[in-house]
């Protein structure tokens, strides 16, 4: 309706221009043309400004993410270690350093320079002789053993000096230990992923995922991680798609916006770029995104953020105006992001990480993210 109206305005308004002009002037096609083209951008642009356009938030992202990195710093121990729940985690500590690297920071160098390589050498001190990474919290050890090799996998070519084959050391210790739990015999609905306990016949897709991102950026540094490994889990993440889009915990059961965003990243990762399992999953999260009251939804906010940065287009253009739009107003005085609900237990070094690691994932700092 408002379209027709501003049609009606335009054609009264040229026709009284016209006749206010002097008849050998107004019968002139130049003069009508001339005329036309003016009320054209009188008219047509004042629509064009009404029209909702996409709002650019990246400098909120940056002095966001800037004052989490603030808050991160400002609870770090003097071990180098970061909290889980009052206590020294490996997972919280690698997460918190991977928010760092995520936002351009890197070991040695910088303001956080130093921090980062305290976290670094803090993680490495808490694998015991098997490769695992000791657990502190959270579900079972094998959530901490893929947090903690994933970032070394991602530091490993980032670290200098004696650090360097340190962290070398460290992470090919833990690909083995990731490599030999994959192995154990399992039946036919969970070969080829992981579950809480290395020793586990049985596998779920939320442990599945931090595996898989370990060893997809492990091989991508040059670590010695058969391709069969990773073909054997993206098969068990194809296991868990549900035919109306997302995939589940486990194959058979039913999805939700965390286990989509999980499972969109990891095949994407994995080289399995709009695969058909993963678009559905994409097309399932702008019709039912993430939302503040989900389970789990700091892991989600995580895994559906980078998901659908990896998928991109239109799916990444919605999702990231809704998180941007989700996540910015949440943020607390202190520049931490309040845990609540299930997740309560990791603390906000938790939700804080993970809030940043998605708000930079367009900066494109951490090498397994860049598409």
């Amino acid at each position: 309706m408002a379209v027709l109206v501003r049609c009606q305005l335009f054609r009264d308004l040229r026709h009284a221009i016209v006749i206010s002009f002097p008849p050998a002037v107004s019968r002139t096609v130049n003069s009508r043309r001339l005329i036309t083209c003016l009320l054209a951008v009188l008219l047509i642009s004042p629509l064009r400004s009404a029209v909702a356009q996409p709002v650019d938030r990246s400098r909120e992202v940056d002095q966001a993410v800037v004052r989490a990195l603030q808050y991160l710093a400002s609870e770090q121990r003097e071990s180098g270690a970061w909290r889980t729940n009052n206590r020294e985690a490996a997972s919280a500590t690698s997460l918190a350093i991977m928010a760092f690297l995520a936002v351009g920071h890197t070991p040695g160098e910088g303001p956080y320079g130093d921090r980062i390589e305290d976290g670094i050498r803090w993680v490495l001190d808490q694998q015991d002789d098997s490769g695992l990474f000791r657990h502190r919290a959270g579900s079972g050890p094998m959530y901490t053993h893929g947090i903690c090799t994933l970032m070394l996998a991602e530091v490993s070519g980032m670290v200098r000096g004696e650090l360097a084959p340190r962290v070398r050391r460290g992470l090919e210790r833990g690909i083995r230990v990731i490599l030999s739990a994959q192995a154990v015999p399992k039946g036919p609905k969970h070969r080829g992923g992981w579950r809480y306990q290395p020793t586990d016949n049985n596998s779920d897709l939320s442990v599945t995922g931090w595996q898989l991102l370990a060893l997809r950026a492990a091989r991508d540094i040059g670590c010695d991680v058969p391709a069969e490994s990773i073909e054997s889990a993206v098969a068990y993440v194809r296991m868990c798609a549900t035919p109306q889009g997302g995939f589940g915990y486990q194959p058979g059961h039913g999805t939700s916006p965390t286990r989509a965003g999980t499972g969109v990243l990891c095949l994407e990762i994995c080289g399995q770029h709009h695969a058909d399992e993963s678009l559905r999953a994409a097309d399932y999260l702008l019709r039912d995104p993430l939302r503040p009251t989900d389970s789990f939804f700091y892991y989600g906010v995580y895994y559906c953020t980078v998901g659908m940065f990896q998928v991109g287009g239109r799916h990444w253009d919605t999702t990231n105006s809704r998180m941007t739009n989700l996540l910015l107003p949440m943020q607390l005085a202190d520049g931490s992001w309040p845990n609540e609900g299930r997740e309560s237990a990791y603390g906000r070094i938790y939700s804080t990480s993970m809030t940043v690691l998605a708000l930079a994932v367009e900066y494109r700092y951490l090498p397994i993210y860049q598409r």
